[in-house]
């Protein structure tokens, strides 16, 4: 469990460093960061393969993001506000998912970040070493992006997809409980 927990900061770490400018945001074409093109054992991606939300026309949401609403209350509302909407102690998240880009927000909420200056005072504590956010992680992220999108509204979702085997399998791997 011990092993798992540490190398999923080096690996994310190391993919954000290989993305490199496949990584980074073209100013010259915005990308569809939304829109589900594929779907895999109960995960739906972008064109360029990120994760991302759906949600059918009944408000049934993907498991994904209704994991991804308990995960964010348990770990991340008590400083960024319920609904990813911020607080008066950290920013609204919603939009972030939306606004930047995958790797970067692995990167932020791995590795922490620190803005300090006159003009703001602003720290994200690292979470690389908290399997609660890791293993959770793009649930999380497809979470925050169904709500900054407005295709979520707020509170609970009523009616949610079944959790898949591979997303079960790969929750029981990375909390170590194979």
């Amino acid at each position: 469990m011990t092993r798992t927990r540490h190398a999923i900061p080096l690996i994310l770490s190391a993919l954000t460093l290989f993305a490199g400018p496949a990584g980074a945001e073209d100013a010259s074409a915005p990308k569809d960061n939304i829109t589900a093109v594929r779907s895999e054992n109960g995960r739906y991606y972008t064109a360029d393969d990120v994760p991302t939300f759906n949600i059918a026309k009944d408000g049934t949401v993907d498991w994904m993001t209704y994991s991804g609403f308990r995960r964010y209350h348990s770990e991340c509302h008590v400083c960024h506000g319920p609904e990813g909407e911020g607080s008066s102690y950290a920013p609204a998240l919603k939009n972030s998912a939306i606004n930047l880009d995958y790797y970067a927000f692995l990167e932020v909420v791995t590795n922490g970040r620190k803005k300090v200056n006159v003009a703001e005072h602003s720290v994200m504590p690292a979470f690389g070493e908290n399997a609660n956010v890791m293993c959770y992680l793009d649930d999380i992220y497809t979470y925050l992006k169904a709500r900054g999108s407005g295709a979520l509204p707020r509170g609970r979702p009523a009616k949610k997809e079944a959790k898949s085997d591979e997303i079960r399998d790969a929750e029981k791997s990375c909390l170590g409980s194979n």
